[in-house]
């Protein structure tokens, strides 16, 4: 299976420290860290091969006749032309049975930086395969999502898009995680969040991505 690609918002700073403490992984620097009990490694085992990001335009194979290098400079193209925009408002959200931070869902900008990298750099992005489409469409996907999945590769993008920090996979008590989360977070809670850089992840051998180029927003 040829290698995939992303395209995350990745954290740095007091955020990016937290998120790869808490998840036991730094996808900036491809460093393991050591989590503080079972339970926590447990809890956060899923989204740990990930690191922690915001999914802008989901893992994906490069198509033929695309190449990393050329991939590298369409998305610095694309970074170019963003303004650096700040979150101040994040928020511990339980979507389904997991964890995560979430942006508010009318930012206007955040949406619109978000739709131009998953509309403008969709040449690069490999078919799904039915592997891949079967996986996807286990989510009980509606109508409308069904369609993005299959023009898009991904069924959580444009007017479903929602911004989020992946923090837990399922949970078995949720009230007991948000208590958990809710400590955790009392450091970084109300840290503005700078979005300001898009980042290209590669996924390695054993599914954990690592940030391999860094765009920042408006960067000559």
């Amino acid at each position: 299976m040829a290698s995939r690609y992303a395209i995350y918002f990745v954290p740095d700073g007091i955020w990016g420290d937290f998120g790869a403490s808490w998840l036991g992984w730094d996808n900036r620097t491809g460093r393991e860290i050591a989590l503080a009990s079972s339970d926590l490694a447990a809890l956060t085992d899923r989204p740990r091969k990930y690191g922690f990001h915001g999914t802008v335009k989901p893992p994906f194979r490069l198509a033929d006749g695309q190449s990393v290098d050329a991939l590298k400079r369409a998305v610095q193209g694309l970074c170019k032309g963003f303004e650096p925009f700040t979150l101040r408002s994040l928020q511990l959200t339980q979507i389904g049975r997991f964890f995560a931070m979430t942006a508010p869902d009318d930012h206007a900008a955040l949406r619109s930086v978000a739709d131009s990298v998953v509309q403008e750099l969709d040449t690069f992005r490999a078919p799904l395969n039915e592997q891949e489409l079967a996986r996807r469409r286990a989510s009980r996907l509606t109508a409308r999502q069904e369609g993005l999945l299959q023009r898009w590769g991904y069924p959580y993008v444009l007017e479903e898009f929602k911004f989020h920090l992946t923090l837990t996979g399922p949970s078995k008590n949720p009230d007991a995680t948000r208590l958990v989360l809710e400590d955790a977070l009392a450091r970084v809670q109300n840290e503005p969040l700078s979005i300001d850089a898009f980042c290209l992840l590669k996924e390695d051998d054993v599914g954990r991505h690592k940030v391999i180029a860094r765009f920042p927003f408006g960067a000559v």
